[in-house]
């Protein structure tokens, strides 16, 4: 059966929402729970040991923990509190650019590569298997027809490399050291008063046309829709996925989860999950086509 990982959150929530959510998903029937800061250096509510204890309080209740490094590092303190992660033993790390993977290599650790490391044939996945990769996740503009390509190559190279797919949530699509949002409020970056925290789910951005196309988080892009591959699962579980990724969401998230679990399952919902989310999912990047569209019904 096909397991569920809960993404590292993508926003910037308060210390006590941070804690509280995690408190509410231990209870939640996912395998495994990725914890960090994965977007901005400056979001410091948890510290590196915070997360470590967080991480032994979740698996504590059963879960699988893995550690999400930053996906842009900058400086010496970002590499500081890389290096916090890479030198424990306790949980794997997520490598989420090619800082975080050279020092996870460096210090012989197992790894796992995140949604943003561009990996996109079976030599690069066979080099980081001999370096310590365990586990890999498909870039989100990949789809279908590629990733069953990898899967079967790698099996052909008799190697085990679980892969995981991200299956729910706005996509991250793009980095930047410049932050959107402290722009939006005409503020420097490095006196960005957080005001992501007044965006618990990130800032619309929409076309003249009021279409959505883009949400704004900081220093990071991502999709003005949410991806949805609810319906998709049986098809990944054919072709040997080992997980699918919900990425959280500030609300409703509980609905999400036992909606997806309840899928891989067997029983397929008559309705997709959230019926209060406003704009329709899309699927596109699964089907080869433009990110936004909507394949299927």
């Amino acid at each position: 059966m096909l397991k569920l990982s809960l993404g590292p959150i993508l926003w910037f929530w308060s210390r006590q929402t941070v804690f509280e959510f995690y408190a509410n998903a231990a209870e939640w029937p996912v395998d495994t729970i990725y914890l960090g800061e994965v977007v901005c250096s400056r979001r410091r509510e948890l510290k590196p040991d915070d997360w470590l204890d967080l991480a032994r309080d979740l698996k504590a209740c059963g879960k699988n923990v893995v550690l999400s490094t930053l996906t842009l590092i900058e400086s010496e303190a970002d590499l500081r509190r890389l290096r916090r992660f890479c030198e424990q033993d306790e949980f794997l790390v997520e490598a989420n650019d090619q800082s975080a993977l050279q020092v996870a290599i460096r210090n012989r650790i197992p790894f796992i590569t995140g949604p943003s490391m561009n990996i996109y044939n079976t030599a690069t996945l066979k080099i980081l298997a001999k370096q310590g990769l365990k586990e890999w996740n498909l870039p989100v503009e990949l789809g279908r027809e590629i990733l069953e390509q990898l899967i079967k190559e790698l099996q052909q190279e008799g190697l085990d490399l679980p892969a995981e797919v991200f299956s729910w949530g706005f996509l991250p699509l793009a980095w930047s050291s410049r932050c959107f949002t402290a722009r939006h409020y005409n503020l420097p970056k490095d006196n960005c008063e957080f005001r992501c925290l007044q965006h618990p789910d990130g800032m619309e951005l929409r076309s003249r046309e009021s279409q959505e196309l883009f949400r704004i988080n900081g220093i990071s892009t991502l999709s003005g829709s949410r991806y949805d591959l609810m319906r998709e699962l049986p098809d990944m579980e054919r072709m040997g996925v080992s997980t699918v990724r919900l990425s959280p969401e500030h609300q409703g998230m509980e609905a999400v989860v036992r909606r997806f679990d309840r899928v891989r399952r067997g029983e397929m919902p008559g309705t997709d999950p959230l019926q209060l989310v406003e704009a329709p999912p899309c699927n596109g990047y699964w089907y080869g086509k433009p990110g936004m569209d909507r394949v299927g019904s």
